[in-house]
């Protein structure tokens, strides 16, 4: 019978180049600094999905749970690589760098070129996530192994590793990574470098600092396989990502075509969004906001005649317009002789410096922004009428600081979840309270037909908050302005579903305003007393009469889709 030997032979111990108490601090500053990385990578998928498929509160929500599941599945995996945590780690980052860095760009170019990005956003999250999801099993493997390290001759029961002290170190830097990573990305990525170069250059950070830990700190932990093959990795990755960065503006300029089509005339980023005028020179052009027509050319006098006239029925002295930055419903507004002042509430003021001084849409809009009785307020509208409504002069009390007797209402379309707190409840119980005595409000509320329940949501929460509606719709001109202002279509046009513009006249108590055009109407292009006969009873043909109408939307209920 042979007797086991007394002691077991001794583990292969991770060789350090410091020493093993030194090897914390560095782990949890790569920690840190992916955590920040990945975080970056989650915001700029939300961000885009929003900005590309609308819909922000859904989108979101799928980028959040498909990534946090994720996560769970890479954790899985990553027991697999336990037993060469060093190279499994450079090469998750190295993944990790390539794929999240160039998520954004790959779902741009899907949304340009294939028109469908739903797909590309799910599986960019769930291949994010499972990378993300490996990397602190592995860490914490690298640092136990590395804590663990010990001179011969020192028990295995005399080591100083601390599981429960590790896990907490490399949660807490992940954490902290995770707060500065979401500070970042909207204060200095996001304006300083753009969603497309942040990301890239997010990337290049993530793959420095995970190869970077990895060929320093456990190089004697790799084979010379396992090291050439990091090296390669990392620097194949690197070269991808600084490719993609020089070739950036390029590929911008190839995906805009591609959307907006090759007669982009300006296109300039603000402080909130993307701004697009395209159109040939001679013709009116196209106002394009985060990728989505607001103006249509031709079309524009068209929706803003519907939108503006009717709720000019009436006392008309002074107009609030809120949003309309590109001066077009202002233009409509100030043919009337009988307007005193116009206030624009709008919240971007590039779309208003481009209304002001691109030559084509100033033209378009009449230069309606540079006349003296128009002033511009650069604010977040529901802010701005909260504020009006209950602020009062000086000494006064409380009490609106000043009343309107039409308040225009051309936003974007309700069903773009950034925007549902513009249609609620709350909204225009605010508007009532700016409103004279015999006012009238005029909302755009989508397309009548092809989304009837937003239309007729919109309709219940002008009720709910004590207004008298009369829905009426105007119909385009063809399919490439079908999309219309009304900010829901494809920003190529060719949703050619939502032919019409839906519109709510309303006044506030029991009694609905007459929907007719002012004896003092300007001649116009388009509208007559038949016309809006005409699109009240395509409005009403809308209707669901078999039950009850939808619920109001409140800013705690929000009841609009994407």
């Amino acid at each position: 019978m042979i007797e086991p030997p007394l002691t077991m032979p001794p583990k292969r111990v991770t060789r350090l180049p410091v020493r093993p108490s030194a090897v914390r601090f560095p782990v949890l500053v790569v920690v840190f600094v992916c955590a920040a990385c990945g975080l970056v990578y989650e915001l700029e998928l939300v961000a885009l999905a929003s900005y590309l498929i609308g819909d922000s509160v859904t989108h979101a929500s799928v980028v959040l749970s498909v990534m946090v599941f994720a996560m769970g599945v890479g954790s899985l995996l990553a027991k697999r690589l336990r037993c060469r945590a060093a190279v499994g780690f450079g090469l998750v980052e190295g993944g990790l760098a390539l794929i999240g860095g160039c998520s954004a760009l790959v779902l741009y170019a899907a949304f340009a070129w294939l028109g469908e990005a739903r797909y590309v956003l799910v599986g960019f999250s769930l291949a994010i996530g499972v990378l993300i999801g490996a990397e602190i099993p592995l860490l914490m493997s690298l640092i136990q192994r590395a804590e663990s390290a010990r001179s011969p001759g020192v028990r295995e029961k005399e080591s100083t590793a601390d599981p429960a002290g590790t896990v907490a170190d490399l949660f807490a830097a992940d954490y902290v990574g995770a707060l500065v990573g979401g500070l970042a990305f909207p204060f200095l990525l996001l304006p300083w470098l753009g969603q497309l170069t942040g990301a890239l250059v997010t990337g290049a950070v993530n793959a420095v600092a995970g190869g970077g830990l990895v060929l320093w700190l456990f190089r004697r932990d790799l084979t010379g396989r396992s090291r050439a093959l990091l090296i390669g990795t990392n620097l194949a990755v690197l070269a991808v990502l600084a490719t993609a960065t020089v070739l950036v503006d390029d590929f911008e300029r190839a995906a805009r075509r591609a959307v907006y089509g090759d007669q982009v005339r300006v296109a300039v980023q603000t402080d909130l969004q993307e701004v697009v005028v395209t159109g040939e020179k001679g013709s009116p052009p196209d106002l394009f906001v985060d990728g989505r027509l607001r103006a249509g050319g031709e079309d524009a006098s068209r929706y803003h005649e519907s939108l503006v006239h009717p709720a000019m029925n009436g006392p008309h002295a002074r107009v609030l317009v809120i949003g309309g930055g590109d001066g077009l419903a202002a233009r409509e507004v100030l043919r009337y002789p009988g307007v005193r002042s116009v206030t624009v509430v709008e919240l971007d003021p590039g779309v208003v410096r481009l209304a002001r001084h691109q030559p084509e849409l100033a033209d378009l809009n009449g230069h309606a922004l540079r006349d003296p009785r128009v002033r511009v307020a650069f604010a977040d509208a529901f802010r701005w009428l909260r504020e009006s409504a209950t602020t009062g002069p000086a000494g006064a009390g409380e009490g609106p600081r000043e009343r309107y007797d039409v308040v225009i209402s051309d936003l974007p379309d309700p069903g773009i979840s950034a925007g549902a707190k513009l249609y609620s409840e709350e909204f225009y119980g605010l508007a009532a309270r700016v409103l004279t005595d015999g006012g009238r409000l005029v909302v755009h509320a989508g397309s009548a037909s092809a989304r009837p329940r937003t239309f007729w949501t919109v309709d219940s929460t002008l009720r709910a908050a004590g207004f008298a509606t009369r829905p009426y719709s105007a119909h385009g001109r063809g399919a490439h302005l079908a999309a219309g202002p009304d900010r829901a279509g494809r920003s190529d046009g060719t949703d050619t579903a939502a032919g019409d513009w839906g519109y709510l006249l309303a006044a506030p108590g029991t009694y609905p305003p007459e929907l007719s055009l002012a004896p003092d109407a300007p001649p116009l292009r388009s509208l007559t007393a038949g016309v809006l006969v005409s699109g009240a009873r395509a409005a009403e043909r809308t209707r669901d009469g078999r039950g009850a109408p939808p619920p109001p939307s409140t800013l705690v209920h929000p009841r609009y889709g994407g």
